[in-house]
């Protein structure tokens, strides 16, 4: 498989084509700056010169055409206001999601945030952010032409991954590490009968492909 993943210079997405190279995919991370690309060529995939704050939806597409799966985990990050979360976090996302559509990738996985909801009430950043992911996340699950599946993680360690999670459409709130997020990630691209499901992630008693394959109803 061919996979492009947005915000390819991320914790996770680095990961994430670390565990995608070494199974034999083809793996190409978006990144905004040249200089972040031998970090993602140290990771096995190929890197891609884009900003998704200016590009258009058919610069985008063109990155995409040829590609079997899209995985959108870029993010403004810690430290960036408001204005950021609703460049990155949501037009960022919706331009991607709907490049994706344009180019014809069907299968798309988001990842969003635990607690993403369009309706989110404060004016704090967090809560910016929240509105945000959640604003894409419903921007996305109207998108017909797309196999979706949407993922929403806990608290973001750097602790080594255990291989264990929970995974289920609502899981409380919890830590869980990117390595394991990365791993979750690696199964979902792979697993189209997750089309359709908004899931958490948490750290559980789970190994990753069974915890997959059971929300998959396999």
């Amino acid at each position: 498989m061919r996979i492009v993943i947005a915000g390819g210079h991320g914790q996770i997405a680095l990961r994430l084509e670390r565990l995608l190279a070494a199974r034999g995919d083809e793996a190409a991370g978006i990144i905004r700056r040249a200089e972040q690309g031998d970090d993602l060529r140290a990771a096995g995939a190929e890197p891609i010169v884009l900003d998704l704050e200016s590009a258009s939806v058919e610069e985008v597409a063109e990155r995409l055409r040829g590609a079997d799966a899209a995985v959108f985990a870029a993010g403004a990050g810690p430290g960036s206001g408001a204005d950021r979360k609703a460049t990155v976090d949501k037009g960022a996302a919706i331009l991607f999601a709907d490049a994706a559509v344009r180019a014809g990738v069907r299968r798309h996985v988001v990842v969003s945030s635990m607690g993403a909801d369009a309706g989110r009430q404060g004016d704090e950043v967090f809560d910016a952010y929240l509105r945000a992911k959640g604003e894409a996340d419903d921007h996305v699950r109207g998108l017909r032409d797309l196999d979706w599946t949407i993922l929403r993680p806990g608290a973001l360690t750097n602790d080594a991954g255990t291989g264990l999670v929970r995974l289920e459409a609502h899981t409380g709130r919890g830590p869980i590490p990117r390595d394991d997020v990365a791993a979750v990630l690696a199964e979902l691209v792979d697993t189209p009968a997750t089309t359709g499901l908004t899931l958490e992630l948490v750290g559980g008693s789970t190994p990753v492909s069974v915890a997959v394959k059971s929300v998959a109803g396999n």
